[in-house]
This record gives structure tokens, C-alpha cells and sequence, in this order.
């Protein structure tokens, strides 16, 4: 779908989407957009996706040298790399802020089978995050601090900075808008200095334009089915 026609069905549609629960290739479920032949995570394998880009090559590395990480994730969608961050941020305390513009039905959210998939210690996780009320500060557990945003990151305003920043937008077939240059440097100035970006996406129009708006960028090996991802250091 050409992008002004992509945009133009986001403002007037997103909010009535025909969403299809699928399986991915690791067995945990994502949703697919038949309008736009989208899916929201990789067929190969949500959980591995996520695992792979936001949590091992993101938040992992720096909990190295900080036991208190500030997390903005772009394009929250399912709330799974919210789970994955709570599940693996280990005694750190993270404060989690989330930006989606358009909010699935609540009937999808129970269907997605991630809490089965991750067979997790303390069940009743992914509901926490679910339940927890738009636009307000909710604490998860003692150690997690979510604030979930209905906005899209373009009229998003906040003096607010952030140790790093999960990229998780529609691919650039779907969501052009979301990869120009102009709001990747927005959204690079919520980045600290020495803050880390991390996205799925690999294209060389946007290595070059996270490199001319001041971060270091590195191409690292993608998740299975993908050759390679980006994360970016803002100088």
C-alpha cells in the first residue's frame, strides 16, 4: 500500500481494525492486519523477536552498569516487550513509558497466549500490564512503574529523558511517516547521552539518518529470519 494511502487508512480506520490472531513460528501468537498484510511481530517467532531485538540487545546490556533504567518504547502494541522488560529487568527499577496511538480490544489482549509461552513463575503479569489504566502511573510489581500512552509519538510532549528507547513502529512499507528523519530526531532528543535505541529495522536510510542527527550506529545480527537490526548510541 503506497504510504499516503497507508496514512490516510491509519487516521480514518486504526480504530475499527480487523485484527487476526496468528501463531508465529515459536508458537506465541502476534496479530495481522489483512488491510495493510502487516503483522505486528515476526512469523518467526513474536516472543524470539522481541527477545532478540528490544530485551538481549537492549535493555540486557545495560543493566550491566545501571540498576535503574528508564524505558520508552514506541509502537506498544500487544504489551509484549513490556512483559519480556518486567520479566528480565531483574532487581532494577524501571520506569516503563509506553506510546500507542491505537489500542487493541481488550478481548485481543486476552487472547494472546504469551504467559503460556513463557510459562511464567508468577502468573497474572500480562494482566497487571493490560489492566493498568491509560494515561496513569501504575506500579506492576514494586520494582516496575508503567505509564501507558494513547497518542501518537508526532503530538507526544514530554520533558521527560530516557536511557532507552524501544522502536517497535510498523515496518516502512506500512508506516513511512514513522521512520523520516524529522521525528526519529524528536525522539532522539528523549535519549541521555550514552542511551541506546533499538529497532528491528535495518534499512540504510535510517542508519544514515540516526548517524547525522548524533548517535553512533551499530548493525548487529536480526533475529531468526532477519539478517541484521539496528541499535543506535546517542553521542
Amino acid at each position: 500500500m503506497h504510504h499516503v494511502a497507508c496514512k490516510r487508512w491509519f487516521d480514518n480506520c486504526a480504530k475499527e481494525m480487523k485484527l487476526e490472531l496468528k501463531e508465529t513460528n515459536d508458537g506465541s501468537h502476534t496479530l495481522f492486519i489483512p488491510e495493510l498484510n502487516e503483522h505486528y511481530h515476526s512469523h518467526h517467532g513474536a516472543i524470539q523477536e522481541a527477545m532478540h531485538v528490544f530485551i538481549e540487545n537492549g535493555m540486557i546490556p545495560l543493566l550491566d552498569s545501571k540498576k535503574e533504567l528508564r524505558i520508552l518504547e514506541v509502537g506498544w502494541g500487544t504489551g509484549l516487550n513490556c512483559l519480556l522488560t518486567l520479566i528480565n529487568s531483574l532487581d532494577a527499577l524501571i520506569y516503563y513509558t509506553g506510546i500507542e496511538a491505537f489500542p487493541i480490544a481488550y478481548e485481543l489482549y486476552e487472547s494472546l497466549n504469551y504467559e503460556k509461552q513463557l510459562n511464567m513463575k508468577i502468573p497474572g503479569l500480562y494482566n497487571r500490564i493490560v489492566d493498568a489504566p491509560w494515561e496513569k502511573e501504575s506500579w506492576i510489581t514494586s520494582n516496575f512503574l508503567l505509564k501507558k500512552n494513547n497518542c501518537d509519538i508526532q503530538t507526544w510532549s514530554s520533558n521527560e529523558v530516557f536511557d532507552l528507547i524501544y522502536y517497535d513502529a510498523f515496518g516502512p512499507r506500512a508506516q513511512e511517516e514513522m521512520w523520516h528523519k524529522d521525528l526519529l530526531d524528536k525522539v532522539i532528543k528523549h535519549l541521555k547521552s550514552n542511551g541506546s535505541f533499538v529497532t528491528y529495522c535495518a534499512k540504510g536510510q535510517l542508519k544514515r539518518d540516526l548517524k547525522s542527527i548524533g548517535c553512533i550506529v551499530e548493525t548487529l545480527p536480526g533475529p531468526p529470519g532477519k539478517r541484521e537490526m539496528t541499535r543506535a548510541i546517542r553521542i
